[in-house]
């Protein structure tokens, strides 16, 4: 769905449901001044359409015990094809999401572990890819997110 096709509506829509997934569609209506059928009608198109892709939860991953995160660099041996790199990487419970980068490492991956022992182990199992060649490993001391906003949220209008 192309920019354009989204007002301002769909956007306050959008950030009332980031806040707060389970948000009524009459608390919405009233906050965007729409009748509640409307703002179904808006909520299932920007389903329909693929804007909203699901409704989540939100974990505090260390009260479960998997509080240690990190980033691991990787880098492959020659031309790796990315599904290569996807496979070796998401086939462990540990890795969280797995970016592909242009330029120098070949791949990100983001780790959740439990303690420093479970990263190396998971970093070793890493390592035992014959077609890694060299790891870096950066653990997380504090993190920071953008949260309710994004680019072209109401918060932030879009540039001309």
């Amino acid at each position: 769905m192309a920019d354009e096709l989204i007002d301002g509506t769909d956007r306050e829509i959008l950030a009332l449901l980031r806040e707060d997934a389970r948000r009524t569609l009459s608390d919405i209506a009233s906050r965007v001044t729409l009748s509640t059928a409307a703002v179904k009608r808006r909520v299932d198109r920007l389903r329909e359409t693929g804007v909203i892709t699901g409704f989540t939860v939100q974990v505090d991953h260390a009260k479960l015990g998997w509080g240690i995160e990190a980033f691991t660099e990787l880098r492959f041996f020659g031309t790796t094809n990315v599904d290569e790199i996807v496979q070796t990487t998401t086939r462990m419970p540990e890795a969280q999401a797995v970016f592909t980068i242009a330029g120098d490492p070949d791949a990100l991956v983001w780790l959740r572990v439990r303690d420093v022992q479970h990263l190396q182990r998971t970093v070793d199992e890493l390592r035992r890819s014959h077609r890694i060649t060299s790891t870096k490993t950066l653990i997380v001391l504090d993190s920071w997110t953008r949260g309710q906003d994004w680019p072209g949220s109401p918060a932030e209008p879009p540039r001309s």
